[in-house]
């Protein structure tokens, strides 16, 4: 499937709220405002039992980012976990193109995406409680953002703290890596609370 949601500098990510918790679900809008997409959890009925059982932070959990029309454009994944988790980014066919290995920091998570053989593509790191993250190539060039924090004449559209943004340099055009780097950052929030 060819897509171009991967080829945005700057994606705004705004949860919305399900009062029920089952399955969190965010919408994905481009730097104009417009609705590009959306990431949805998906959760089979055993699951949504288990939840109510079992700490988040054991469960496996898969989410899967979608355009306007419903297709998925990639998918996160992780199994289920006792320590630091191993997560598998898939492209929309289904097949693997990186892991996301976590390295336990109090408040300041780092996050390393690696190819299916194992070599680094890139690094988000930062600070969880000040939701303010950077994104490093595997030359530790810094490559994109992840904040609460921007300007621009989309601020007017999210003017709320719960909205974050997610930006990657228009110079950075190694395409694919850019799908894998773009997933994990997107669905970080989703990944964090899932840790919880």
């Amino acid at each position: 499937m060819k897509s171009d949601f991967f080829k945005e500098h700057d994606y705004f990510i705004d949860e919305k709220v399900n009062f029920f918790k089952f399955g969190n679900v965010y919408s994905i809008f481009n730097e104009t405002g417009e609705n590009i997409g959306a990431i949805k959890q998906q959760l089979s009925f055993g699951q949504k039992i288990l939840r109510l059982l079992v700490g988040k932070p054991v469960l496996p959990f898969k989410l899967d980012i979608i355009n306007p029309d419903n297709e998925v454009q990639a998918s996160i994944s992780r199994g289920w976990t006792f320590f630091m988790s191993k997560i598998v980014v898939s492209d929309s066919y289904g097949s693997e193109i990186a892991t996301i290995k976590q390295k336990f920091k109090l408040f300041k998570p780092t996050f390393k995406i690696e190819d299916p053989s194992g070599t680094l593509i890139a690094e988000i790191s930062g600070d969880w409680k000040a939701w303010s993250f950077v994104i490093k190539d595997n030359n530790q060039a810094q490559i994109g953002t992840i904040n609460k924090k921007w300007a621009g004449a989309v601020k007017e559209i999210f003017t709320t703290a719960d909205k974050y943004n997610v930006h990657i340099d228009p110079t950075y055009k190694e395409e694919k890596h850019r799908v894998a780097i773009l997933s994990a950052a997107i669905t970080i929030d989703m990944v964090l609370k899932n840790q919880k």
